[in-house]
């Protein structure tokens, strides 16, 4: 255990809703007792931050290194959901999780994905059943179902939904929502199944349907989904059920900071001190019942100390009355990890990405917009070269590709706008939520070539253009680096750059391409099996 001391300062009380100066006192990684008295420290002792809702995999990091990078902004759990890399290799996937954050100290929670495929329009590698879930319901690591995006399942109330919400309430575990774009009756019929909350709003009006049922808003703001302004206003009268998430925050976006930075962004904007820490650090701990400290007589030693509520600089981070982080450098070592994965696919040649124009005289296209995981259908002429569809680079609608990884298939192929490249290509597996390799380029060569760095390396973030080429090698299950996490974040910020000075002027290019094919957000999106109308729920043809 570690050694017994003491923290002097103001202490932030945030359930009593008041500051006073005292001293915490800590015995064997507890806090033993709290002492209204005088201080001459200046410090403010507070509760750490929880993500509420996080995809670990989307940081790039396993979760001993999310953790190393997570500490110095003052987080001291995550509520986690290991969908990504149950996709890829089912429970054994999430297994790995649990057992690689073990290894250092940080919180973190997992819960048991309940969308594994997560529709049967795409191809994964792995699949999660009911059976794999009450499992899981039986490790203390394991605190919800994970979100259910299935929405058309629970409203029409599928048999396969209903139990594993079913195995949530027998072992009284909360169930996480996801459903996007959902509203009054509709928004009524999904919360009455027992799901508590969603993290998908883009509208206050859509929030508030939501609360008004009984759910809980998590609040977003990652490298991709960003609705932190939409839904911000809602705090000052819904405080006790808000919280505050990144859902998916990429390597180099964490070294800039974490929950600290919509805490800092929420007291801007003149809100209560103690309604924002309420939905910072409070209300995942109660939802979710998380063993996270709250600064009681009792509690585990989980605070953070700042400089003052104005600056909000975070100085230290304790987790069990261990120092953690300290003036923004991360106490927790590097510890080296296994790598597991699931990458099954030959390498591909150019002419596997033509797209011929038939007799078509326009295209769908996709229409992605910077910030938000939703996009648009919209229509296009076709740009033509002895009798194929290409990139149209002048109009921005570029190629786009899908390809398996886990067998030998016929690559999907598309057309996008908004990403703006002028030469080259980008390719990535991290693709939610199948995880297969998704590229966008200006021409097939570029394409088949970035794609092709990605299946030799068996998981990647790859750009090729302006005479050169960039890989960050993802070896654990195709998404995640066992590498240092600072050299990670060093090398995405290097790819990512790359890939605008190719002409992109997304603010996450990578980030935004990894959602191009995930189905269940609408409305237009490219899977591995084709062309894909998330409003409709099937398969659309590019051409007509």
């Amino acid at each position: 255990m570690h050694a017994d001391f003491s923290v002097s300062g103001h202490i932030i009380d945030i359930q009593q809703q008041e500051i006073y100066t005292g001293t915490v006192h800590v015995s064997n990684g507890h806090i033993s007792k709290i002492v209204r008295e005088a201080t001459e420290s200046g410090n403010y002792i507070l509760p750490g931050f929880v993500d509420a809702h996080v995809h670990v995999e989307s940081s790039m990091l396993v979760p001993c290194e999310f953790a190393r990078l997570a500490v110095p902004h003052g987080t001291v759990a995550t509520v986690s959901d290991p969908h990504e890399i149950g996709n890829v290799l089912g429970l054994e996937g999430v297994e790995y999780m649990i057992e690689n954050g073990n290894k250092v100290p940080f919180k973190f929670y997992f819960g048991a994905p309940s969308c594994v495929p997560a529709t049967p329009f795409e191809t994964a590698g792995a699949e999660i059943t009911a059976a794999d879930i009450e499992k899981l319901f039986q490790r203390d690591e394991v605190k919800y179902l994970a979100e259910m995006m299935n929405w058309p399942g629970v409203l029409n109330r599928d048999p396969d939904v209903m139990e594993k919400i079913a195995l949530a309430q027998k072992y009284n575990k909360a169930v996480d929502g996801h459903a996007p774009g959902l509203r009054g009756e509709q928004a009524a019929q999904y919360a009455a199944t027992g799901i508590t909350t969603d993290h998908e709003c883009f509208t206050a009006e859509e929030a508030l349907d939501k609360l008004a049922v009984g759910m809980k808003i998590l609040i977003r703001e990652g490298s991709a989904a960003k609705n932190f302004e939409a839904l911000i206003p809602l705090l000052p009268e819904h405080y006790q059920n808000i919280m505050f998430c990144s859902d998916d925050k990429h390597p180099d976006n964490l070294v800039e900071g974490h929950i600290n930075l919509l805490v800092k962004r929420a007291l801007v904007k003149g809100n209560d001190l103690f309604h924002v820490l309420r939905a910072a650090c409070v209300n995942p701990v109660l939802h979710y019942k998380l063993d996270v400290g709250l600064l009681r007589e009792g509690d585990p030693a989980d605070f953070i100390l700042i400089d003052n509520p104005d600056n909000f600089n975070i100085q230290a981070t304790y987790i069990n009355g261990q120092l953690v982080a300290e003036q923004g450098k991360s106490k927790i070592e590097f510890t080296p990890s296994n790598e597991i994965n699931n990458f099954n696919t030959d390498t591909k040649v150019a002419q596997q990405f033509e797209v011929p124009l038939g007799d078509a005289n326009k295209i769908r296209v996709i229409e992605a917009y910077d910030g938000q995981l939703i996009t648009k259908e919209v229509w296009a002429a076709p740009k033509v070269h002895n009798g194929f569809i290409v990139s149209d680079v002048e109009h921005d609608v570029l190629k786009m590709a899908v390809v398996n990884r886990y067998e030998n298939t016929i690559p999907a192929v598309a057309f996008i706008k908004n990403v703006g490249l002028k030469e080259g290509a980008i390719a990535s597996s991290v693709g939610h939520d199948s995880h297969n390799i998704i590229a966008v380029g200006v021409d097939d060569e570029s394409i088949a070539r970035a794609v092709n760095l990605i299946i030799q390396a068996k998981g990647g973030v790859a750009a090729v253009g302006l005479g050169k080429e960039e890989l960050l090698p993802l070896p654990v299950a195709g998404i995640m680096s066992a590498q240092d996490g600072y050299k990670v974040a060093q090398a995405y910020s290097a790819i990512d750059k790359m890939s605008k000075e190719m002409g992109s002027k997304l603010e996450s290019p990578f980030m935004t391409l990894s959602f191009m094919a995930l189905l269940v957000i609408p409305s237009l999106k490219l899977s591995d099996k084709g062309l894909f109308n998330g409003d409709a729920f099937q398969f659309v043809p590019v051409a007509e």
